[in-house]
């Protein structure tokens, strides 16, 4: 496997029949939901999960999604999601990026960048990211990479 950055953060995905959109390939909603799935079980594993978000009442809520959708996913298919955190300002913004693969064939599928803002939950407003975001998804940042969306 060749990932596009060093060090990925990798869950496995399965492609079930309610992923299917009438054109007989998953949906393109369905792709968005993966990525989301993905930052999460990334920020879990960094000890960032919801129950900290609302301790902290903060959250790095989606402000921007780049998806360029590069070939379909079928019925039955298992698939790997890739995440690297890319930049962190370390007040309000974050960007991640993603890779979805097809190890049977070895084709990218997906690749994506996602840019987030650190909200208040109480408020929805923006507001500064908590030192514990900070240090939780600081060490994750990797160094600067081209962009190869």
């Amino acid at each position: 496997m060749s990932w596009d950055l060093p060090t990925p953060f990798v869950i496995d995905l399965s492609v079930a029949a309610e992923d299917i959109d009438g054109l007989g390939h998953a949906n393109n909603a369905v792709y968005v939901s993966w990525l989301e799935r993905c930052a999460w079980r990334h920020s879990q594993h960094l000890g960032l999960d919801l129950a900290e978000y609302r301790r902290l009442d903060r959250a790095m809520a989606v402000l921007r999604h780049e998806i360029d959708y590069l070939a379909s996913a079928y019925e039955g298919e298992e698939l790997q999601m890739a995440t690297w955190i890319i930049e962190s300002d370390q007040r309000l913004k974050m960007t991640r990026r993603f890779q979805l693969w097809r190890p049977a064939d070895a084709t990218t599928l997906l690749r994506a960048q996602t840019t987030f803002v650190c909200i208040e939950l109480s408020t929805g407003k923006p507001k500064r990211m908590p030192v514990e975001f900070i240090e939780g998804y600081g060490p994750a940042v990797l160094e600067p990479y081209p962009l190869q969306l």
